[in-house]
């Protein structure tokens, strides 16, 4: 009887043992495969993270960049359409002497005496020879300085029709006022422009000849 007793207390110590053991390691796989789980999740997350931020930045960066260039463009290309009562046909630009100008259609007197004007040829940024005729009075925005100018200076020429074109210069000579030959359209097919003033002494024309840059 004692006997069958101590098999029985030996039998329940050893499943109790087990169940000990068993539970113990149960736990330890539940605890890792919790962590592991943990991990891929939070590693799922990061890199869907990174994704976004990428995809916020290839949608963010284009659509500011078109707004940029559609800014600039339209800035370029806006010149106003009448000043001081006579129409404009573009803008006229020499950094090298600090000129900002507008050109006038109309070619009169009383034009000129506003600001410089059309004189002959072809419109503003087109194939031919646009010539521009202006005097030499010391306003800002007539040709008083245009004889400081020399080959190789650069002139903007911009007109809504036709945007903003950059001209470099390629000659500077005096004529008498009789000789019209600067006025010819003959460009080979070019964008040219010609700007004329007045000598000081208004004996002789001051002659600017600039083609378009490539």
């Amino acid at each position: 009887m004692k006997k069958g007793r101590k098999v029985l207390i030996n039998i329940f110590i050893v499943s109790l043992t087990l169940g000990i053991i068993t539970k113990i390691m149960l736990n330890d796989y539940d605890e890792k495969e919790i962590k592991e789980e943990v991990e891929y999740n939070t590693q799922r997350l990061s890199l869907q993270g990174e994704q976004v931020d990428e995809k916020k930045e290839e949608i963010k960066e284009p659509v500011i960049e078109e707004k940029k260039e559609d800014a600039i463009e339209e800035i370029q290309e806006s010149v106003i359409e009448e000043y001081r009562g006579y129409k404009v046909i573009a803008k006229l630009e020499i950094p090298n002497i600090d000129l900002e100008t507008y050109v006038l259609e109309e070619y009169s007197n009383n034009a000129l005496n506003i600001s410089v004007t059309k004189f002959w040829g072809a419109n503003p940024n087109e194939v031919g020879n646009l010539c521009i005729a202006g005097h030499n009075f010391q306003n800002k925005n007539m040709f008083h300085n245009l004889r400081k100018l020399k080959k190789g200076d650069n002139i903007f020429i911009t007109s809504n029709e036709n945007g903003k074109v950059q001209y470099s210069i390629y000659n500077v000579y005096k004529v008498l006022p009789e000789d019209v030959g600067c006025l010819s359209q003959e460009t080979n097919g070019k964008k040219e422009i010609t700007l004329i003033t007045c000598t000081n002494d208004s004996k002789k024309r001051i002659i600017i000849k600039a083609r378009e840059s490539n």
